[in-house]
């Protein structure tokens, strides 16, 4: 590549040349009052920009390697003038469902990873058990031994898919409660799932 642009730039002088040189000489010389010149040639070469300019392409790379004592103190700084020592990390903790270790405001990776392989399961059979049909129902997902637990009035408009394994700890029922509910009219607050 380094090349071809050589040869571009080569060919872009010598038509620069031709246009601004057509006899292929020296530029004409201002004439100046009582100044004698010859003009015959000097010497048989032609002007050009080649000449004039040479290998005076710098192309953008080092010449010399960054030595180790160079680099160390790009990195670290120099203790008399500034130094930048190694800081420990202060804001990691520890999980509390895997005690893994992890930052601070960061989800666990290895608990999102499980969360990751399970919701693609449940993508997959999703997509194994419905298609790509567009959803125009809910879509439930069940694991097993939760059929008997749902009544037939919750099941009649929603569409169900049933994983044949059995619930993750993890991932627990509420998850699939909707967050927002209707408004009731009545003021009374009975306690549910008693005894």
């Amino acid at each position: 590549m380094s090349r071809n642009l050589f040869l571009s730039i080569t060919n872009f002088i010598r038509n620069l040349e031709s246009l601004f040189l057509p006899h292929g000489g020296h530029p004409p010389a201002l004439a100046l009052a009582g100044f004698q010149h010859d003009h015959s040639p000097k010497s048989s070469q032609e002007f050009s920009l080649k000449q004039l300019i040479g290998d005076g392409l710098l192309w953008a790379v080092p010449k010399h390697r960054r030595s180790v004592e160079k680099r160390l103190k790009r990195k670290f700084g120099y203790p008399e003038y500034n130094w930048k020592p190694l800081r420990e990390k202060r804001n990691l903790r520890s999980c509390l469902q895997c005690g893994h270790d992890h930052e601070m405001g960061v989800l666990c990776p290895f608990c999102y990873q499980k969360v990751l392989k399970e919701t693609e399961l449940m993508q997959s059979k999703i997509q194994e058990t419905l298609g790509l049909d567009p959803v125009d129902k809910e879509v439930i997902v069940l694991y097993e031994g939760e059929k008997a637990e749902q009544s037939t009035d919750d099941l009649k408009n929603k569409r169900i898919v049933e994983m044949k394994k059995p619930r993750p700890m993890w991932f627990t029922k509420n998850l699939l409660q909707k967050s927002t509910q209707q408004l009731s009219e009545t003021k009374e607050v009975k306690p549910s799932d008693l005894a």
